[in-house]
């Protein structure tokens, strides 16, 4: 007979503004043992040193995290001239310095060749796998080895403010899968001044601003209390990109039953992914078909 999982059957997300020194792995650990939950994820790494918008599933709601993955993000970032590092960030070795700083016109020119279908070569020091290893455990092990460049779309890449002349502070959006380390690390090399991360925050990630964020210490004190239970957002936040459709009652049998469900009118077109609601309890995500939907995932709330 298979365990059970121990602990609560909770549903929904919480956004965390993430500390500096944790991984976020950590994060969830932390936050799955103060709501007792059975089950918790998130929606996009944080490097343990950047701070921010975590996105945090719990329950069923980690079957909506793909959305949140796939979403558009925002990172502000302070960018250090003159040095590269082996981790493209404070973090790690000086590899190469140099003298020359850019002025504010040449940093405002680059920035546009960094904007929009990009290829990005990741860095070293990731959690990017080659031949079955992760790539930081190679890099740690002074193996070498190449990256693929992978692609990234970058909606927007902006100059914020110039503190001196070894630093800029900017802000990007972009979709998945981007390293903010390997911007940093390609702008300096593109001025030829060399440069690196110093500091990272996530400012919002699809639909949640770092500003409704709860602190982790926050978290600590409210542990296994229902003040806690406050703080959770519905899982349907996380399904915000995606039409919303209203089951009939017999189509919230059958959806939740893993078959198409007959839903009420709405403007969706054939064939686009949506969710699915019955008297305002989220159903399950799938493809619109004429009058129904095929569902992709069904919850069990």
């Amino acid at each position: 007979m298979a365990r059970r999982k121990k602990g609560r059957d909770v549903h929904g997300w919480l956004i965390v503004d993430k500390p500096a020194g944790l991984t976020s792995t950590a994060v969830v650990n932390k936050v799955r043992w103060a709501f007792d939950a059975k089950k918790a994820g998130h929606a996009g790494t944080l490097d343990p040193a950047a701070t921010g918008v975590l996105a945090i599933a719990l329950g069923e709601a980690t079957k909506t995290v793909p959305f949140i993955t796939d979403a558009l993000k925002c990172y502000r970032f302070l960018v250090t001239l003159g040095a590269a590092t082996n981790t493209d960030d404070a973090e790690g070795e000086v590899i190469e310095t140099s003298d020359l700083r850019p002025t504010d016109g040449d940093i405002e020119a680059a920035l546009p060749r960094f904007v929009g279908d990009i290829e990005q070569v990741p860095p070293k020091f990731s959690a990017v796998k080659i031949d079955g290893e992760r790539a930081y455990a190679l890099a740690r092990d002074n193996e070498d080895f190449e990256i693929a460049a992978r692609p990234l779309y970058v909606e927007e890449l902006k100059f914020i403010s110039r503190p001196d002349a070894d630093h800029v502070e900017l802000e990007m959006t972009c979709g998945k899968g981007g390293y903010v380390r390997a911007i940093a690390r390609d702008l300096g090399e593109t001025l030829g001044c060399l440069g690196h991360v110093e500091w990272l925050r996530r400012e919002w990630s699809g639909p949640w601003d770092v500003e409704e964020g709860i602190s982790l210490a926050l978290v600590d004190d409210l542990a296994k209390t229902e003040a806690l239970d406050i703080h959770l957002r519905p899982l349907e936040e996380g399904l915000a990109d995606l039409p919303e459709y209203m089951l009939t009652p017999e189509g919230a049998v059958r959806m939740r039953n893993g078959n198409p469900g007959m839903i009420y009118p709405g403007e969706a077109e054939w064939g686009d992914e949506v969710w699915c609601s019955f008297q305002g309890v989220p159903v399950g995500v799938g493809i619109l078909k004429g009058a129904e939907v095929h569902p992709s995932r069904v919850f069990n709330l």
